[in-house]
C-alpha cells in the first residue's frame, strides 16, 4: 500500500524535536496494536513501513498444512488458496491486511496511539536534558499561576514547577516576569518529569557565589555549608586551598562588589561569609559575625553547648532580628549557642 507521510513525520520531528526513527517507530506499534484487532488468532504481525518510500505493509506469515493444528502459525490448503491459487501444502503464505482495513487502522493509529508514543520521546528528552542539571541555576519566563500559588515556568519549551514555597518571602512574581532559579530536584512521573526550581534553597545561593567568584568555580576555594533564613540572613563558610587566598575577601570582593551582587538578586538578603574551622571555639566566634565576641567558653562537650560573650554594643547584633543571627551560627557551628552580654 502506498502512502504519503514522510512529510508530516519530518515537520512533526521539527516541531516537536523529536528523531523521525522514534515517529517511525511508533507508528509501526501502533499499527502492530491497531492489527491484532484484525488478526484476532495471536498471530506474529509484521510490519514494514518505509515512510520515505511510501510503502506500508501489515501481513502474518503462516505454514500451509492439510490438516493444521496451530491456527496461528498455519492454515488449510482450503483457506490458503482463497489467497493464492497456486499454493500448496509446505509452502508459506503471507496474508496482508486488506488495503480498506489498514487505511483505516494507519489514520486511527495515527490519531490515538502515535501522539502519545510521540509525548513519551519528547518526556525522556526533557528528563535527560534536566536531570543532569540539578543545582544548575536556569532562567525561566512564569508563564501561568496555579491554584495553589505555585508557578510554572518555561524554560526550552518545557514547563518548570517553580512552587510558593520556594521563592523568598518579599518577591512578587508576574506573568512575562524573567524568574532566575536553581534546579532542585528531576523526578519521572506518569505525566511527564516534573522539575522543580527554587531560590530559597541554600544550592541557588552555592551556584550565585560560584558564578560571582573564580576562585570557587576553579576550586582554591571550597563552600563547606551554607544555612539560609531566606530573604534574610544567610550564612556561608569557606576555606582556602590556597595559603594566598583569603577566602572571605575573595567571595566579598573589591569594595563588596561580589557579595552586593549576590545580596541584589536575593532581594535584600544579608549574607555572612565566614571562614570555616574545625575548631568550635573559633568557628563560633566567627558565625557570630558580624558581631564582634570577646570569648568563646564550652559549657558541655556532650551536648555540645557553648557559651559566647559579647559586649553591650554587641549583644543585639549576636542575637540579631528575631534570633536569627544567633540561631543561624548555632545550625552553621552544630553546636548551641548561648550569648551572655560581658
Amino acid at each position: 500500500m502506498k502512502v504519503n507521510a514522510w512529510n508530516t513525520i519530518v515537520q512533526l520531528s521539527k516541531e516537536r524535536g523529536v528523531e523521525t526513527d522514534v515517529i517511525v517507530n511508533a507508528i509501526e506499534e501502533s499499527l502492530r496494536v491497531a492489527s491484532s484487532k484484525y488478526y484476532n488468532l495471536n498471530e506474529k504481525i509484521d510490519v514494514i513501513f518505509k515512510p520515505e518510500k511510501g510503502d506500508l505493509r501489515v501481513y502474518s506469515t503462516k505454514l500451509i498444512k492439510k490438516n493444521p493444528q496451530d491456527i496461528s502459525k498455519e492454515i488449510s490448503l482450503e483457506e490458503a488458496k482463497k489467497i493464492d491459487a497456486s499454493a500448496k501444502v509446505g509452502d508459506y503464505i503471507e496474508i496482508d491486511l486488506p488495503s480498506e482495513t489498514l487505511g483505516r487502522i494507519a489514520a486511527q493509529a495515527a490519531k490515538q496511539v502515535i501522539l502519545q508514543k510521540v509525548r513519551d520521546a519528547e518526556q525522556e528528552k526533557i528528563y535527560r536534558t534536566f536531570a543532569p542539571q540539578i543545582g544548575e541555576i536556569l532562567t525561566g519566563v512564569l508563564r501561568r499561576f496555579e491554584s495553589n500559588k505555585n508557578m510554572i515556568l518555561e524554560i526550552n519549551k518545557a514547563e518548570i514547577l517553580f512552587p510558593y514555597r520556594e521563592k523568598l518571602p518579599t518577591e512578587d512574581f508576574r506573568r512575562g516576569d524573567r524568574v532566575k532559579a536553581v534546579i532542585i530536584q528531576v523526578l519521572k512521573d506518569t505525566k511527564g518529569p516534573q522539575i522543580f526550581v527554587s531560590r530559597s534553597d541554600p544550592q541557588f545561593l552555592a551556584k550565585l557565589l560560584e558564578l560571582e567568584t573564580p576562585e570557587i568555580a576553579n576550586r582554591n576555594i571550597m563552600i563547606k555549608d551554607i544555612v539560609r533564613q531566606p530573604g534574610e540572613r544567610s550564612k556561608v563558610a569557606v576555606l582556602s586551598h590556597e595559603k594566598d587566598i583569603d577566602p572571605v575577601g575573595a567571595c566579598i570582593g573589591v569594595k563588596g562588589n561580589r557579595i552586593l551582587a549576590i545580596s541584589d538578586e536575593l532581594s535584600g538578603e544579608k549574607i555572612d561569609i565566614i571562614e570555616w574551622s574545625d575548631n568550635p571555639i573559633v568557628y563560633a566566634k566567627s558565625a557570630l559575625s558580624p558581631a564582634k565576641v570577646e570569648k568563646v567558653l564550652i559549657l558541655n562537650k556532650q551536648e555540645k553547648t557553648l557559651q559566647a560573650i559579647v559586649s553591650k554594643d554587641n549583644l543585639s547584633l549576636a542575637i540579631g532580628k528575631r534570633g536569627i543571627n544567633v540561631r543561624l551560627a548555632s545550625r552553621l557551628v552544630g553546636w548551641k549557642i548561648e550569648i551572655k552580654n560581658q
